[in-house]
């Protein structure tokens, strides 16, 4: 609201209220050189008075209108941006929760990389004091630890589809396949070693 319009309304109001003195019956101060008849006074005063109340009523619903219809503008934005917020928050969840899943399963693909090369390091320099079932166990424990690798990479393969999709990221059957043959081919070449 601007200044002029706060002018216009305390005209608007004063002049009502000597409309209104006039119809209570308080004699309004006698203008000189002007003659006025009662009955005449009092039919214009209500005339004057009913146009005044309806531009002061108009004006204010219009008013009213225009505040509640910008009110209404600015909910609206507000609800898209925090939507919006909302959203993006979402994504970097589901971001960092993808990125979490990849490292853990490349640790365990490098874990199973360095025990298989650490089993071939082994098997090599025993080569000739390795007994059939030991080799076999030896064998057995570098399949485990391939598969682990293998399934690793399927895991990771499987997770980096979820990125940019609108599903909970989750590395299934493969992640936890992956942790297993990881174990149990560590265990295996740990194993050959006792023959």
């Amino acid at each position: 609201m601007n200044f002029g319009a706060v002018v216009k309304a305390f005209d608007t109001v004063m002049a009502l209220r000597a409309v209104a003195k006039r119809m209570t019956g308080e004699p309004a101060p006698p203008r000189e050189g002007v003659i006025t008849h009662p009955s005449a006074m009092s039919g214009l005063a209500g005339q004057l008075e009913a146009r005044l109340t309806n531009v002061v009523v108009a004006a204010l619903k219009e008013a009213f209108e225009r505040d509640h219809a910008r009110l209404e503008i600015e909910r609206a934005q507000l609800d898209e941006q925090r939507r919006r917020a909302e959203e993006a928050m979402r994504l970097e969840l589901r971001r960092q929760a993808v990125d979490r899943e990849i490292a853990r399963l490349r640790m365990l693909a490098a874990t199973a990389l360095v025990g298989w090369v650490a089993s071939v390091a082994i098997f090599v320099a025993r080569l000739g004091a390795a007994s059939v079932a030991s080799r076999a166990a030896m064998a057995a424990g570098w399949l485990l630890l391939l598969g682990a690798l293998a399934s690793a990479f399927t895991a990771q393969q499987r997770i980096g589809g979820h990125a940019t999709s609108a599903t909970t990221p989750e590395s299934g059957t493969a992640a936890t396949a992956t942790l297993w043959l990881l174990t149990a081919g560590l265990g295996v070449s740990a194993i050959s070693l006792m023959f």
